[in-house]
C-alpha cells in the first residue's frame, strides 16, 4: 500500500507542478510559454508519464516480496519496461509542436527520431545487471529538459519589450544572467544526483588520490570550467551584440557627435567580439588542460615560437593584420563610410582582422587585404564641398544670375527633405573663366557626405526653370556661316560655266 500511495503522491506532485508551470486552463498565468493545446497535452501526458514509470518501478521491486520466481520477475520487468517505453514513444510521436501545430518538417522529425533512438537507448540498459545506467540516462534527460524549458521561463518572465522578445540580441543582461545562472545550478545539481546514483562520496574522492579518483576529479573541474567560460563569454557577447543594435537604429539621427560615436562602435565592436572569444577559449582551454595534469608552460612558450615562426614565414598576413590595427587605432574609416584607396572604392560594409570589404556603388564587392591599402581617402567625415558649373551666353545678365541662384538656394535650403543635409546653402562664387562660346559661371554648396548628388540634381531642375522663366539661355556651340551681297551673283555665273562646258 505504501508503494501505491508513493506512486499517487508521485502523480498528484506532477500534476500540480503542471498547473504552476503549464496552466492548461489559464494562459496569462503560464510558465512555459505554448499555446494552450499544447500545454494540455503534455499536462496530461506528464502525469501519465510519471505514474507509469513509479508504478512500474515500485512493481518490479514488489514483484520477490509476493514470493514469485526470477523468471516471474524478469518477465514482470520486461513487460513494465515495454509498456513504459510504448508510452513514452506515444507521447514523443503525437506531440504538437509548441506553437499548438504538427509539422512534418525535416529537423522536427530529425529531432523526433534522436529522441527515440536514446528512449531505446535507455530501455535497452534496464536489461543489464545494474540499474545505473538507467537511472542516470533518465537524469539527463530530464537536465537537457530543464535546461532548455528554463530557458524560455527566464525569457518569458523577464521579457520587457516586444523588441526584446523579437531579437534575441537585445535580450536584458540581467536574463542572460540568470538563465545561465540557472543552467549551471541544473548542471550541477545533475551531477550530484549522478555522484548519488553512483554512490560517490565527494568528500572521500577529494581526499583519495588514484588514479580513478583524479580523473573523475579533472572531469568535474573541465566541466566547471567550461560553465564558467560559457557564462562569460554569453555576458559579453549579449552586451557587445546590444551596444551594436543601438548603435545600428537611428544610426543618423543625432548630434554629429553621437552619429560618429555611433559609427566608430559599429566598426570596433565586432572586433573586439571576436577578440573576446578567442581570449575566452584559449583561457578555458588551457585552464583545463592545466586542471588534468597537463603543464601549460611549455605549451606557452612553444605557442610563441611558433608564432615567431608563423611571423617569419607569413610576413604578409602578419603585415595584413597590423596595418589593420593601425587604421582602426587612427580612426581611418568606419562601418557605412565611402573610401577610396587607389582604384579601390566603395562603401566599408564589414572587415576581418586580416581584410576589409568595400562595396562599390554598382554592386561588386571588394576584399582588399589592409596591407594593401596604401593613402586612404575618406568621402563621408564631416562635410562635403560640392561646386557646379554652368554656361551662360555672353549677353548674360550676371547680376540676375547670382539673384537667381540666391533664390533657389533659399528654396533648397527650406525643403525639409534636404535642409537637415544641407551646411551651407547654394551660392554663385563669381565667374570662373570666358570660353569660347560661354561664360562660365561657378557654384557652390556645402552638405553632409554623401547627399551632395541628390541636392546637386534637384538644384539642376531648379535652374533650368527659373532660367526659362527669365529668359536667360545656356550657351552651346553653334557654327555661323556668313558672306558678302556678291556671293549669290558668282555663283549663278559659276553655274552658268558649268553647262556651257557640259555643252
Amino acid at each position: 500500500m505504501l508503494t501505491y500511495l508513493i506512486v499517487i503522491l508521485a502523480v498528484r506532485l506532477t500534476l500540480v507542478g503542471g498547473r504552476i508551470v503549464l496552466a492548461p486552463g489559464a494562459e496569462r498565468f503560464r510558465l512555459l510559454p505554448m499555446s494552450t493545446p499544447t500545454a494540455r497535452y503534455w499536462f496530461l501526458w506528464s502525469a501519465v508519464l510519471v505514474g507509469a514509470f513509479y508504478f512500474a518501478k515500485g512493481t518490479f521491486r514488489l514483484v520477490p516480496a509476493l514470493g514469485a520466481t526470477p523468471a516471474t520477475r524478469t518477465l514482470v520487468g520486461v513487460v513494465l519496461s515495454i509498456i513504459l517505453l510504448g508510452l513514452a514513444l506515444v507521447a514523443l510521436w503525437r506531440r504538437p509542436t509548441l506553437d499548438g501545430h504538427r509539422t512534418s518538417h525535416r529537423a522536427y522529425e530529425g529531432s523526433t527520431w534522436l529522441v527515440s533512438a536514446y528512449f531505446v537507448g535507455v530501455w535497452l540498459t534496464a536489461f543489464s545487471s545494474e540499474t545505473a545506467p538507467f537511472d542516470i540516462g533518465l537524469v539527463l534527460l530530464l537536465v537537457v529538459l530543464a535546461s532548455f524549458g528554463l530557458r524560455r521561463v527566464v525569457e518569458h518572465l523577464l521579457r520587457s519589450s516586444g523588441r526584446e522578445a523579437a531579437d534575441p540580441t537585445m535580450r536584458p543582461l540581467a536574463v542572460v544572467a540568470f538563465h545561465r545562472g540557472l543552467r549551471v545550478a541544473v548542471f550541477v545539481g545533475g551531477a550530484l544526483v549522478v555522484a548519488y546514483i553512483l554512490d560517490l562520496d565527494l568528500t572521500a574522492l577529494a581526499a583519495n588520490d588514484t588514479a580513478a579518483t583524479r580523473l573523475a576529479r579533472a572531469v568535474l573541474d573541465v566541466v566547471i570550467i567550461l560553465l564558467i567560460a560559457d557564462f562569460v563569454w554569453q555576458m559579453a557577447r549579449v552586451a557587445i551584440d546590444r551596444h551594436l543594435s543601438g548603435t545600428t537604429v537611428g544610426a543618423m539621427t543625432g548630434t554629429d557627435a553621437e552619429i560618429r560615436r555611433r559609427q566608430r562602435l559599429r566598426t570596433l565592436l565586432p572586433v573586439l567580439r571576436n577578440l573576446l572569444l578567442v581570449a575566452v577559449v584559449a583561457v578555458a582551454g588551457l585552464m583545463a588542460l592545466s586542471t588534468i595534469g597537463v603543464d601549460v608552460g611549455p605549451l606557452v612558450a612553444g605557442a610563441g615560437i611558433v608564432g615567431i615562426a608563423i611571423g617569419f614565414g607569413a610576413q604578409t598576413l602578419v603585415k595584413d593584420v597590423i596595418a589593420g590595427m593601425f587604421f582602426l587605432f587612427d580612426d581611418a574609416f568606419r562601418v557605412g563610410e565611402y573610401i577610396e584607396s587607389g582604384p579601390i572604392k566603395g562603401t566599408v560594409e564589414a572587415f576581418s582582422l586580416r581584410s576589409i570589404k568595400l562595396r562599390h556603388q554598382r554592386g561588386a564587392l571588394h576584399t582588399v587585404p589592409f596591407g594593401a591599402l596604401t593613402t586612404i581617402t575618406n568621402q563621408s567625415r564631416d562635410w562635403v564641398i560640392d561646386k557646379l558649373s554652368i554656361g551662360v551666353t555672353y549677353d548674360t545678365d550676371l547680376d540676375a544670375v547670382k539673384r537667381i541662384v540666391k533664390e533657389i538656394g533659399g528654396v533648397l535650403q527650406e525643403d525639409p527633405e534636404f535642409s537637415p543635409h544641407i551646411l551651407e546653402t547654394l551660392k554663385m562664387q563669381g565667374v570662373e573663366q570666358f570660353g569660347d562660346f560661354a561664360i562660365q559661371v561657378r557654384l557652390k554648396m556645402r552638405t553632409r557626405p554623401g547627399e551632395q548628388f541628390v541636392i546637386r540634381r534637384r538644384a539642376y531642375a531648379l535652374i533650368k526653370r527659373a532660367f526659362e522663366k527669365q529668359g536667360i539661355q545656356f550657351a552651346y556651340p553653334t557654327v555661323t556661316v556668313a558672306g558678302d551681297a556678291g556671293g549669290a551673283t558668282a555663283a549663278a555665273a559659276a553655274k552658268a560655266g558649268l553647262d556651257l562646258a557640259q555643252a
